[in-house]
């Protein structure tokens, strides 16, 4: 599934975690290429084992960890967006841009906000099409380009293959009303 968008948790400095064990982690974050990884420096919490374990990783080297994972989580979803450059993509409209009041906003399938010129309040909960012209590791920009045809819930694939499949029945039908 080339195009399915991978999240995920990690927390660095677990007692005992040593440097090798923290460089596997970041090669499997590019090795898996997250989209998105919600990221943590372990603290120890009361009346929990791992609190109690003698191997704490010290706080500097904690933080210096997930500066480090950050930098690397930031690399790899900046390059994974790259592949919605130039692509028409549908956006459920959530509302208006809270930094831009001129500008809507909402979510792709993939979960990524995209941002768009737009009445936000108008479009409110419609499902639209936007090219996609800038590509940011969290968030997406691009121009509205239209409404996305309704789907049929029971049907898979595009709304455009649906409405192709739709034509073809009706062909098949109206050869079965033309015979009988």
């Amino acid at each position: 599934m080339p195009d399915a968008s991978i999240s995920g948790d990690v927390i660095v400095g677990f007692p005992g975690e040593t440097e090798e064990q923290y460089q596997r982690t970041e090669d499997l974050v590019r090795a898996i290429g997250f989209d998105r990884v919600n990221t943590a420096a372990y603290s120890p919490r009361p009346n929990t084992p791992a609190a109690e374990w003698e191997d704490q990783v010290a706080d500097l080297i904690k933080s210096d960890r997930l500066n480090r994972l950050n930098a690397v989580v930031m690399e790899v979803a900046t390059e994974r967006a790259q592949r919605f450059m130039g692509r028409d993509l549908e956006v459920l409209v959530e509302g208006v841009n809270p930094r831009n009041p001129n500008q809507a906003f909402g979510r792709i399938r993939h979960n990524k906000l995209a941002y768009f010129d737009g009445d936000g309040e108008a479009l409110r909960g419609r499902l639209v099409s936007v090219r996609i012209e800038q590509a940011n590791a969290y968030s997406l920009y691009g121009r509205i380009v239209g409404d996305v045809a309704p789907r049929d819930p029971l049907r898979f694939g595009t709304a455009a293959e649906q409405q192709q499949q739709q034509g073809q029945q009706q062909g098949q039908q109206q050869q079965l009303v033309g015979a009988a």
